[in-house]
């Protein structure tokens, strides 16, 4: 819908998918002259196209955008950076070696609500920042297939290979690729501490940096999903212990209020998608000096990108924010799988002490599939 690009090319794995797109896009423009592809590659190799929309289940999200960065192409890849610390390294990596713009899609960078907790926060109308919670959807999303587990025949029109692509060689079930189903299933998805995670986490970074930036301690206590195919994490509770006294509470929103909270020694603020609250509740109504931290203009997360491509500068949720707003997720994940405090060193990107805890930090690729 912005007047500033035009969309040329729609690429899926389901036949009836890619055409309903393709309807989608002609409408708008009033033509015919939409492309369709079943594999990414072939969009990609396309020399008039500058920008790409990712979107595919998040083991896949490594493979196109590096690819997407290889060929020259800006993105707007969605979140969280794939599903190990290893795919968002190789995404942030290959983005800043082609010198790439790349915006995520933790759209809450560019609504008003995010923007000013995060500036009272980082212009100190807090104090001195000793703790943030940060809660996300969970347990409450359950499984929506019913039916059978068994193997089922593939769909007419729908590429199964494509779409396991580099996950491990399972046979078809609609099971598997029904939503919310996929986003609950370890193959596909690291789970919604980190794929819902990450919306909040990114605030909670954004507002206080030292929670990417500085080396810090996590334990995390977590249940996992036994219903059907889905096997990645349901529950959690996790602490991030800072040094100085700064401490991160990450749990599932059954356990505290959805949402980032920052706790200052000299008042609170609570952001969510549904409102901002704050003590004193005068802080709501905040002007900025001249002189403070503005963190962004953005009031429209896709058109940001779009100004970004023309500027060649960073959009508001970058590609450096949405690794390390990732990783803060898959950490806590690692620390649960192996039920112990771990100590991580940012700067190295390496569990400290811990070579178990480091072999977590990649996941292999099947079928052929290698970044």
């Amino acid at each position: 819908g912005l007047p500033d690009c035009r969309v040329v090319a729609v690429c899926d794995t389901y036949e009836d998918r890619r055409q309903r797109a393709k309807e989608s896009v002609d409408a708008q423009y009033g033509d015919t002259s939409c492309k369709t592809y079943s594999d990414y590659r072939e969009l990609i190799a396309r020399p008039d196209i500058d920008a790409v929309m990712i979107a595919p289940q998040d083991h896949w999200h490594a493979l196109v955008a590096t690819a997407a960065a290889k060929a020259g192409k800006d993105m707007y890849c969605e979140k969280p950076l794939g599903v190990s610390i290893e795919q968002g390294q190789r995404i942030r990596d290959a983005v800043r070696q082609a010198k790439r713009v790349f915006q995520t899609g933790t759209w809450q960078r560019s609504d008003r609500k995010f923007q000013h907790a995060c500036e009272l926060a980082r212009n100190g109308y807090l104090g001195k920042i000793h703790k943030v919670q940060v809660a996300t959807e969970g347990p409450n999303y359950r499984p929506g297939y019913k039916g059978t587990f068994e193997p089922q025949p593939v769909p007419p029109g729908f590429d199964w290979t494509m779409w396991r692509g580099p996950a491990p060689d399972k046979p078809y079930n609609p099971g598997r690729v029904a939503w919310p189903d996929w986003y609950l299933i370890w193959d596909y998805c690291a789970g919604f501490i980190v794929n819902w995670g990450v919306h909040h986490l990114d605030i909670a970074n954004w507002g206080c940096p030292q929670l990417g930036a500085e080396p810090f301690e996590v334990e995390c206590k977590a249940t996992y999903r036994k219903e059907g195919f889905t096997d990645n994490v349901d529950a959690w509770n996790a602490t991030f212990t800072y040094a100085g006294g700064l401490t991160m509470l990450f749990t599932d929103s059954q356990q505290q209020k959805s949402g980032c909270r920052f706790d200052g020694d000299q008042g609170w603020v609570h952001v969510d998608r549904s409102g901002i609250w704050a003590e004193p509740e005068s802080l709501l109504k905040v002007k900025l000096k001249p002189n403070e931290l503005r963190l962004t203009d953005s009031k429209h997360h896709q058109d940001d990108f779009l100004r970004c491509v023309r500027s060649r500068k960073d959009p508001v949720s970058s590609v450096d924010a949405a690794h390390q707003a990732s990783s803060l997720g898959l950490l806590a994940d690692i620390a649960a799988r192996l039920g112990r405090r771990l100590k991580w060193d940012p700067k190295q990107e390496q569990f400290v002490g811990c070579a178990e805890a480091n072999q977590m930090l990649k996941r292999p690729m099947h079928n052929g599939w290698s970044l």
